[in-house]
Protein backbone atom coordinates (compact mmCIF):
# COMPACT_ATOMS: atom_id res chain seq x y z
CA UNK A 1 0.00 0.00 0.00
CA UNK A 2 1.43 3.43 -0.75
CA UNK A 3 1.85 6.09 1.44
CA UNK A 4 0.16 9.38 1.38
CA UNK A 5 1.81 12.47 1.31
CA UNK A 6 1.93 14.58 4.46
CA UNK A 7 -1.64 16.68 5.17
CA UNK A 8 -1.81 19.99 3.55
CA UNK A 9 -3.19 22.47 5.81
CA UNK A 10 -3.02 26.23 5.54
CA UNK A 11 -0.48 28.13 7.34
CA UNK A 12 -0.35 31.57 8.39
CA UNK A 13 1.47 34.21 7.44
CA UNK A 14 3.06 36.27 10.06
CA UNK A 15 3.04 39.87 8.64
CA UNK A 16 6.40 41.52 10.54
CA UNK A 17 7.95 44.67 9.54
CA UNK A 18 11.48 44.98 11.06
CA UNK A 19 11.69 47.60 13.96
CA UNK A 20 14.51 49.69 12.05
CA UNK A 21 13.02 49.30 8.51
CA UNK A 22 13.04 53.25 7.22
CA UNK A 23 9.63 53.92 5.32
CA UNK A 24 10.42 56.47 2.23
CA UNK A 25 7.77 58.52 0.47
CA UNK A 26 7.12 57.74 -2.87
CA UNK A 27 5.66 60.47 -5.49
CA UNK A 28 6.56 58.64 -8.60
CA UNK A 29 6.67 55.22 -9.87
CA UNK A 30 7.51 53.69 -12.66
CA UNK A 31 6.46 49.85 -14.26
CA UNK A 32 8.41 47.76 -16.73
CA UNK A 33 6.78 44.38 -17.42
CA UNK A 34 8.44 41.04 -19.09
CA UNK A 35 7.59 37.98 -19.78
CA UNK A 36 7.96 36.44 -16.53
CA UNK A 37 7.59 39.49 -14.01
CA UNK A 38 6.75 43.29 -13.77
CA UNK A 39 9.65 45.28 -12.08
CA UNK A 40 8.03 48.08 -9.82
CA UNK A 41 10.32 51.59 -9.01
CA UNK A 42 9.50 54.17 -6.12
CA UNK A 43 10.93 57.34 -6.57
CA UNK A 44 11.25 60.53 -3.81
CA UNK A 45 11.04 63.64 -5.98
CA UNK A 46 12.27 66.59 -3.39
CA UNK A 47 11.56 69.75 -5.07
CA UNK A 48 14.29 72.32 -5.15
CA UNK A 49 14.08 74.83 -2.69
CA UNK A 50 13.56 78.34 -4.48
CA UNK A 51 14.08 81.76 -2.65
CA UNK A 52 14.63 84.69 -2.42
CA UNK A 53 12.41 87.75 -4.25
CA UNK A 54 10.20 86.94 -7.12
CA UNK A 55 12.73 88.28 -9.60
CA UNK A 56 15.51 85.54 -7.75
CA UNK A 57 12.71 82.88 -8.04
CA UNK A 58 12.50 83.30 -11.59
CA UNK A 59 16.67 83.76 -11.95
CA UNK A 60 16.74 80.23 -10.06
CA UNK A 61 13.95 78.20 -11.52
CA UNK A 62 15.38 79.41 -15.27
CA UNK A 63 18.69 77.84 -14.39
CA UNK A 64 17.30 74.45 -13.36
CA UNK A 65 18.09 72.06 -15.50
CA UNK A 66 16.10 68.77 -14.17
CA UNK A 67 14.72 67.64 -10.75
CA UNK A 68 15.93 64.51 -9.92
CA UNK A 69 14.25 61.25 -8.69
CA UNK A 70 15.54 59.11 -5.91
CA UNK A 71 14.66 55.65 -6.42
CA UNK A 72 13.94 54.75 -2.64
CA UNK A 73 12.22 51.34 -3.59
CA UNK A 74 12.25 48.41 -5.94
CA UNK A 75 10.20 45.61 -6.10
CA UNK A 76 9.70 42.27 -8.70
CA UNK A 77 6.22 40.59 -8.88
CA UNK A 78 6.15 37.13 -11.08
CA UNK A 79 3.72 37.90 -13.66
CA UNK A 80 1.50 35.41 -12.18
CA UNK A 81 0.70 37.29 -9.03
CA UNK A 82 0.38 40.92 -10.54
CA UNK A 83 -3.76 40.46 -11.22
CA UNK A 84 -3.88 39.47 -7.47
CA UNK A 85 -1.34 42.68 -6.56
CA UNK A 86 -3.44 45.06 -8.70
CA UNK A 87 -6.76 43.62 -6.95
CA UNK A 88 -5.51 44.07 -3.76
CA UNK A 89 -4.23 47.91 -4.49
CA UNK A 90 -7.88 48.41 -6.24
CA UNK A 91 -9.72 47.47 -3.27
CA UNK A 92 -7.91 49.47 -0.87
CA UNK A 93 -8.40 52.34 -2.66
CA UNK A 94 -11.85 52.13 -3.07
CA UNK A 95 -11.86 51.65 0.55
CA UNK A 96 -9.94 54.84 0.63
CA UNK A 97 -12.01 56.96 -2.01
CA UNK A 98 -15.17 54.99 -0.12
CA UNK A 99 -14.37 56.95 3.71
CA UNK A 100 -12.92 60.49 1.55
CA UNK A 101 -16.37 60.77 0.21
CA UNK A 102 -18.04 60.16 3.49
CA UNK A 103 -18.86 64.40 5.35
CA UNK A 104 -17.57 64.05 8.71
Amino acid sequence: MAEDGPESRPIPIEWRIPENFVSRYATNLVVQGSEHEFIISFFEIRPPMILGSPDEQRATLQQIQSVPAECVARIVVAAERMPEFVKVLQEQLAQYLSRKSKPE
